[in-house]
């Protein structure tokens, strides 16, 4: 497998939502102008990949005319986009990515709908891993994590981190990651959604980082996969006027 003799740029967000009515609200009728200041971002940060990393959408009963805008930003971008399902916008048959024009951007992955739970960019060394939520109930987001198979990998998650959760109790939060989760995925760059603050989280040599959401954090992450083997993530604003 060749490798690129440079460093890997990943530009990193989640929890977008993409709306008609908060989100549309909030960014004067603009449900889709968070996910077009994010991709903006990333082409600004000459990104190799562009992780979206769950909540993409706030649910599933968009207007069509939304969801076409979506699929032309994301096709516009020229940028290979890799999205995971999060608990807002699950891997489910009336998803609203089966309408508005999704299938035409050939830049895009959907992991878990029009892939597997990963995808290999062979030029770049690097597989990146996720498992999408397949329903609105409780799930693992980094259970059995599959064995390497490229010199890098991004690793994508869409939950609540605990450092030692606890399954066992009621009522709890759901869609738990822990410490032990996040060292079992032995990703250089794990990227996590669900909360809206951009924090770095989980064992102090483990490079995992909630995004936050583009109008919460007004940033995106960038992680950079550097040839001597160091990774190096940095937050890039973004507009949002």
């Amino acid at each position: 497998m060749s490798e690129p003799a440079r460093d890997i740029v990943i530009a990193h967000t989640s929890d977008v939502h993409v709306d008609h009515e908060y989100t549309a609200r909030a960014n004067g009728g603009d449900g889709a102008r968070p996910l077009a200041a994010v991709l903006t971002a990333a082409k600004c940060a000459k990104a190799d990949v562009v992780l979206l990393c769950g909540d993409t959408f706030d649910c599933h009963r968009i207007p069509l005319t939304l969801a076409r805008r979506a699929a032309g930003l994301i096709r516009a971008a020229g940028l290979p986009v890799v999205l995971l399902p999060g608990n807002h916008d699950p891997a489910i048959e009336e998803a609203v990515w089966s309408v508005g024009g999704f299938s035409e951007a050939a830049n895009l992955r959907i992991l878990g709908v029009t892939c597997g739970e990963s995808v290999v960019f062979e030029s770049l060394g690097l597989e990146v891993w996720g498992r999408p939520h397949r329903g609105y109930g409780d799930m693992e987001p980094l259970e059995n994590p599959p064995a390497r198979r490229t010199r890098w990998r991004a690793a994508m998650a869409h939950g609540h981190y605990e450092p030692a959760p606890d399954r066992g109790s009621r009522p709890r939060a759901c869609w738990l990651i822990g410490d032990e989760d996040i060292a079992a995925a032995r990703a250089d760059y794990l990227a996590l959604g669900h909360w809206n603050r951009a924090v770095k989280v989980g064992p102090d040599d483990a490079a995992a980082y909630y995004s936050g959401s583009p109008d919460y954090a007004k940033t995106i992450n960038v992680a950079r996969l550097c040839v001597d083997g160091a990774v190096v993530v940095e937050r890039l604003s973004v507009d949002l006027s």
